[in-house]
Parts: C-alpha cells; structure tokens; sequence
C-alpha cells in the first residue's frame, strides 16, 4: 500500500497461475477474479490492470491464446477494470493473471490482523475447488460438478466487499486462496493475537467435492498440511472429524471467497446487507482470546 497525502491509497496486487479448468474462455475469467480478490479483501476499489502471460512457443492454437485473453478482459470489464497492457513470455507451460492497482480509503482499510475476540466469522463461498481442479486434471470429475466449481470461482467478490464497506463492527477480512481456509485463518488469528474456533459441521462445502476428495488431494494441500497444521487443534471440541473433513481445511482455492470476521452486534447486519447483495453469508465460527493453538476444529 502506498499512501498519497491527503488522498487515497494506493494498493497492489499480483497473481497468475496454470490452467485449472479446460475451456480457454473460463480459465481467463477465473484468473481475472483471482487477481482482482486481493483488493476487494482489503476493502478497495481495484482501478487498472496489467497482464502477466507465458504461453509455449508451439503446439497452442492462436485462438486459444485468444480466448483466454477475452475472458479475461470481459471479467475486467465486469469489474470496471481498464486493462493498460500487459507482457507476455515464452513459457512451455500456460500461465496467466494480472497485476492490479486499486485505491482504498487508508481510514477503513481491513487487513488479516484486526480480529478481536467475540467477533463471528462470516465466509461468503463454499469449499473445494482446489479437490475440482485436481480432478479436473485426471478426469475424475463430472460435469456437474465442474459446473458448480466454475460458477463459483468466476463470481468476483465485489458485491461482498462493497456489502460490508458500510458495516462498523467489521475488524478483519480476507480472501481465501492458495494456504486454504485453515492457512488464511491461521494467519488472521496470529496477526490478530487471537484463536479462531471453526465450527466443521457449518463449513459450506460444493456439492459433491467430499465424494472426490480421497482421490484429488493436490501437492499444495500437503504442503499447507505440512505448515499449518502445528497451529490446528482437531480435539478440543471431542468432536470426531474425518479426513476429507479435515483435507477439506488444507484445500488450496482459487478465486476463493471472503471471511471476515465482525463484531456480534453487528454479524447479522452484515449478513442481511451480503444476502440483499445476492451473496450467501455463511457463519463458520467465532474469535476467542488467544491459547495455545492460532486455530480450533470443532
């Protein structure tokens, strides 16, 4: 972030990543609500866009390359994103994304760090697209499911964030990608000083993932297990949780939704203004003074 004197800040973001579904058009548009996510988590406005792009020399149909861009540029569109250009390398593997610059009022910024205990934590999308993705990659997941996924991670969480712009009470927020649920919540409760108790059974999960998890557990699952889970506390509730339950945490997202953490007096306000703005609110838990563990499964 960049503070202009006496105006707004400046913030920026960047992401891009491989395929994670076959059709060009959609691949574009997720990687476009990925890269615009970061901004809407901190509460801003994103303004303008980059491209970032590396497509091999041969072997991809010009017309591929194409669609990816469309879709893209249609989802900046949707944003109200002016797309300035961008660069494009040589690369034997597919990647795409966008650096974005946005401006956030620096009095009502929300970071990760602001949680305080007695607050409710909202998410505002389901579960399980990084299981899809790698199951997508086998052809191990049906059509319908595909479907589901891809019409959640083509959603941009504008309309969430611009629910919650006007909502005191709301101390914390962020976007759930690439570490998981249990990753990003590990980091809000550690900057933060707190412990974030999750309810398992609340959790939103897209239909049909938890059919397909034993099978589609992704190299970044194990690697956020293999950080994350010393911060994880699976026993204090008693309450027995099975291991797609427990993969499920570890999931890494992408174009992921929102969770924040808000005041009690001011949860169901929240709420109401997300449901009235067309996004479900899920209420997966709550912030407790901080203990041993940065994070409770109950």
């Amino acid at each position: 972030m960049y503070a202009w004197e006496g105006g707004p800040a400046l913030v920026q973001t960047v992401d891009f990543f491989t395929p994670i579904v076959d059709d060009p058009y959609l691949y574009g548009q997720i990687a476009a609500a990925n890269s615009l996510s970061d901004v809407y988590a901190m509460g801003g406005r994103p303004l303008t866009a980059l491209a970032i792009a590396g497509f091999p020399q041969e072997g991809l149909d010009t017309d591929v390359i194409a669609r990816i861009f469309r879709g893209g540029f249609d989802k900046l569109r949707e944003a109200g994103v002016a797309l300035l250009g961008g660069h494009t390398v040589q690369d034997r593997e597919i990647k795409f994304g966008y650096a974005i610059t946005g401006a956030v009022d620096p009095k009502r910024i929300l970071t990760n760090s602001g949680a305080q205990p007695g607050d409710r934590l909202i998410l505002t999308k389901a579960l399980g697209t990084g299981i899809v993705g790698t199951a997508i990659k086998f052809g191990r997941a049906s059509q319908e499911l595909i479907d589901r996924a891809v019409a959640q991670m083509v959603t941009l969480n504008k309309r969430a964030a611009e629910a919650i712009a006007g909502v005191d009470g709301v101390h914390a927020c962020t976007d759930i990608t690439g570490f998981g649920l249990a990753g990003h919540a590990s980091e809000m409760a550690a900057g933060s000083r707190v412990t974030i108790d999750i309810d398992s059974g609340a959790l939103p999960i897209i239909d049909g993932v938890l059919d397909i998890a034993a099978q589609n557990r992704s190299g970044g699952m194990t690697t956020n297990k293999e950080h994350f889970l010393p911060e994880v506390d699976f026993t204090a509730s008693g309450r027995e949780l099975d291991e797609s339950h427990r993969d499920l945490l570890f999931d890494p997202q992408t174009s992921g939704g929102l969770l924040i953490s808000v005041s009690a007096a001011a949860a169901q306000t929240a709420a109401s203004n997300l449901e009235s703005a067309g996004i479900r609110p899920y209420f997966i838990g709550t912030v407790k003074a901080q203990t041993t563990h940065r994070l409770v499964i109950g």
